[in-house]
């Protein structure tokens, strides 16, 4: 449509121009483009708060998935396309002469643009983390506790927004999305996360209820998919034009298109259930020790270290229902490994040192 053209035209001159005024600062933006990758919910600030708290922890995984799913329907519903290949494409530009738009290895994102995933997964997530701090200051009573929380509120808040707007930024600069894109992300990911802050029943699921949550996450949007296919309507349209237009074919990604991300969340959420209603978190995370700093500590540290172990697992990509099953396991073994098997260990080696000082 013309209104759509128009948009995303000054979303172009955006980019153009903090591609051109803030090249000084692209070091800085690439980093907070990582920062908002979602899966750095599952490998940074999930072990750091489930050890530290595990309703918040619980919570953060749920919205995460939650989250992302709903950004994959809305990016099937909205088609929104991506500034890099768009420029190549559209025909409002008189005599073919479109605006040179720089790419950069993160740029080639496969899926559709719209809602950003970044800014939705980094805003639903943060939301998370920063109610989660603030409620432990809300109960403060007196005159100068109350001031402090008043001071404490404004401070993280404040640092939540300066994140949000520069991961939003840093997608805009690499041209992989539209201004709007990102705000939009922003707004839906804050949504998700307040939802789930008036769902406690996730804390007492069984893994009877996150295995039907699984399924009916993958049988929805696999028949979402098939559906609209069977209308000559193809979901996967933006494949190919990432293909075509991205700079560099090693930029591009299988782990970007939309039956990924897909995986790895329903990876995550069953990892998460079979950790939870496992024996061995039971016996570690339940037990004496789990109230020690030094047990909780000891658990992050190990949590983290673990699984940046897991980056160096390369998944083979020239198999792509292959590479699915096994995102699916690596994705499912990252929770489990924070929720049972770390603690476990840690717990059985406390227990073990004990026994011999006594």
């Amino acid at each position: 449509s013309i209104k759509m053209d128009l948009l995303h035209s000054n979303g172009v001159l955006i980019i153009q121009h903090l591609q051109r005024d803030y090249r000084a600062y692209q070091d800085f933006l690439n980093f907070m483009s990582h920062v908002g990758d979602p899966r750095n919910i599952f490998s940074i600030y999930f072990p750091l708060w489930f050890q530290l708290n595990q309703v918040v922890g619980t919570k953060m995984i749920w919205v995460a998935v939650i989250g992302d799913w709903f950004n994959l329907i809305f990016k099937w519903i909205l088609f929104g396309h991506r500034p890099y290949w768009w420029v190549q494409e559209t025909m409002i530009y008189p005599n073919q002469s479109s605006p040179c738009l720089e790419q950069f290895p993160i740029t080639c994102e496969t899926g559709p643009g719209s809602p950003s995933g970044h800014a939705m997964g980094s805003s639903c997530v943060w939301y998370v983390m920063v109610t989660a701090a603030l409620s432990y200051t809300v109960r403060w009573k007196d005159k100068s506790a109350v001031t402090l929380h008043r001071l404490t509120w404004s401070f993280l808040w404040t640092v939540f927004w300066i994140i949000q707007i520069s991961v939003c930024i840093s997608r805009v600069f690499i041209a992989t999305h539209f201004p709007h894109q990102v705000v939009l992300g922003v707004f839906a990911g804050i949504l998700v996360a307040e939802a789930f802050e008036h769902t406690p029943a996730i804390q007492t699921a069984s893994l009877r209820m996150y295995i039907k949550t699984n399924l009916f996450l993958f049988i929805f949007a696999l028949g979402f998919y098939l559906s609209l296919k069977l209308l000559d309507i193809d979901l996967l349209w933006s494949v190919p034009k990432a293909k075509k237009w991205c700079a560099n074919p090693d930029w591009i990604n299988i782990d970007t298109t939309p039956f990924a991300g897909l995986v790895r969340n329903l990876g995550a959420l069953f990892g998460l259930g079979l950790g939870i209603n496992s024996e061995m978190f039971i016996t570690s995370c339940k037990g004496k020790n789990s109230c020690k700093i030094s047990f909780r500590i000891l658990c992050i540290a190990a949590s983290l270290a673990t699984l940046q172990l897991y980056n160096f697992v390369k998944i083979p990509t020239h198999t792509e229902y292959l590479f699915y099953i096994l995102s699916f396991c690596k994705s499912a073994a990252m929770p489990l490994t924070v929720v049972a098997l770390v603690p476990y260990c840690v717990h059985s080696l406390m227990r073990t040192t004990e026994k011999k000082l006594n």
